[in-house]
C-alpha cells in the first residue's frame, strides 16, 4: 500500500474515533439532561463512527481484504477486537427490514412491541421484547435480547486511536 494512502487511512480511522468519543460525551451530557432524542442521536453516531473504522480494518469486499489485513498488522489491532463485531450497528443500519421482519412473524399483531426503551431492565418487560433499548446506568445497549456494553466499545476504539498515534498520527 502506498505510504499516503496507508495515512489517509489511519486519519479517517482516527477521525472516526473522535466522532465517537465526542458522541459518547454527548450521550453523557443527554442522559443528564434527560433527552432522549439526543440520546438516541448520540448512540447511532457511536455505531456509524465505530461501523466505519470497522470497515476499514476488517472490509466486507474481498478485494479490500488485504488493506484490512495490513491496517490491523501496522496498528496492531487483534483480529478478535470488538469492532470486528458489527451486529450492532448492522442492527441499527437495517432496522427497517428487521422491523417488517418482526411484525411480519407476529401472531398477535406485534402487541409485544417496545422500541427505544429508557433503562429497559428497570421496566419489567422482558429484555427480548425491546428492539432498542439503552440502560444509562451501565451504559449498555439492547437489540431484542442482544447486549452490548458502550463503554467497552469506546475502550476499542480508545485503543485504536492510541495505536494510531504509535504508528506516528498525530492527532
Amino acid at each position: 500500500m502506498h505510504g499516503l494512502l496507508e495515512m489517509a487511512f489511519v486519519s479517517e480511522i482516527v477521525l472516526q474515533t473522535k466522532i465517537a468519543t465526542r458522541a459518547s460525551e454527548r450521550l453523557q451530557v443527554a442522559n443528564d439532561n434527560l433527552d432522549n432524542i439526543e440520546v438516541w442521536g448520540a448512540i447511532q453516531s457511536i455505531l456509524v463512527a465505530t461501523g466505519n473504522v470497522s470497515k476499514i480494518l476488517w472490509p466486507p469486499a474481498k478485494s479490500d481484504k488485504p488493506r484490512g489485513e495490513m491496517l490491523k498488522k501496522i496498528l496492531k489491532v487483534k483480529e478478535n477486537n470488538l469492532l470486528s463485531e458489527r451486529k450492532f450497528r448492522n442492527h441499527f443500519e437495517h432496522y427497517d427490514s428487521r422491523l417488517e421482519d418482526f411484525f411480519r412473524k407476529q401472531s398477535n399483531g406485534g402487541i409485544h412491541y417496545i422500541d427505544l426503551a429508557m433503562n429497559p431492565s428497570l421496566s419489567g418487560h422482558g429484555l427480548g421484547n425491546i428492539h432498542r433499548g439503552y440502560n444509562a446506568f451501565n451504559n449498555t445497549l439492547i437489540y431484542r435480547g442482544d447486549l452490548l456494553d458502550l463503554n467497552e466499545l469506546i475502550k476499542a476504539l480508545a485503543d485504536i486511536h492510541e495505536a494510531c498515534k504509535r504508528y506516528g498520527y498525530r492527532s
